[in-house]
């Protein structure tokens, strides 16, 4: 979803119908567009599960999936204003994947559902791992004997100016001023809900 000129939404999740648990699992990434691309139209691309690029790592590793951004050869359909990226990896049990960065890219990665060992260091679950912006290697490692799935996210610095207040982040106090009153003014759309009886 990209917020543009203004957009509203409802972020309520459902459960998988097709398991038996209700249990719901969910991670959102909120990116700050640039300031040539605030003022864009609102968009929504709908992306399913078996559209999201993905490939076996090498050596019978695990997998790759590229949500944002690009890896070797796989390229994500979400639109990219900078150079970002966001991997889930699924590893195997007892393997190792690494991949370089390059230099002056933030980088950060959280442990979803096991511990893993990242550059030599053990890691717990729901850990949330930031690496310093020199280009290198980060190094995961499974020791465990099960599968564990890693997200790994960054890109370049961000360097324009960061004003937030509420839903809205802008470059300067005035914009987060317009934006509310554009958003009372009735601009940014509104959810039209069923009068259940």
């Amino acid at each position: 979803m990209k917020a543009g000129t203004g957009i509203v939404h409802d972020g309520n999740l459902n459960y998988d119908s097709q398991t038996d648990s209700k249990m719901v699992q969910g991670f959102q990434f909120w990116i700050n567009l640039p300031a040539k691309n605030k003022a864009e139209k609102p968009a929504h691309l709908a992306i399913q599960a078996n559209e999201v690029p993905k490939k076996q790592l090498p050596n019978n590793t695990g997998w790759i999936k590229v949500i944002v951004g690009n890896y070797e050869d796989l390229n994500s359909k979400i639109p990219n204003y900078s150079e970002q990226f966001l991997y889930h990896i699924h590893l195997d049990a007892g393997k190792v994947f690494s991949l370089n960065l390059a230099n002056k890219i933030e980088a950060a990665s959280f442990l979803t559902t096991q511990n893993a060992i990242v550059n030599d260091t053990e890691l717990q679950e729901g850990e949330l791992v930031e690496f310093d912006r020199n280009a290198g290697e980060i190094e995961i490692k499974n020791t465990t004997q099960i599968v564990i799935d890693i997200l790994l996210f960054g890109g370049e610095e961000y360097r324009e100016p960061v004003v937030a207040e509420g839903p809205f982040v802008m470059n300067s106090q005035e914009e987060i001023v317009q934006a509310y009153q554009d958003f009372y003014a009735g601009k940014y759309d509104k959810i039209n809900l069923l009068n259940k009886e």
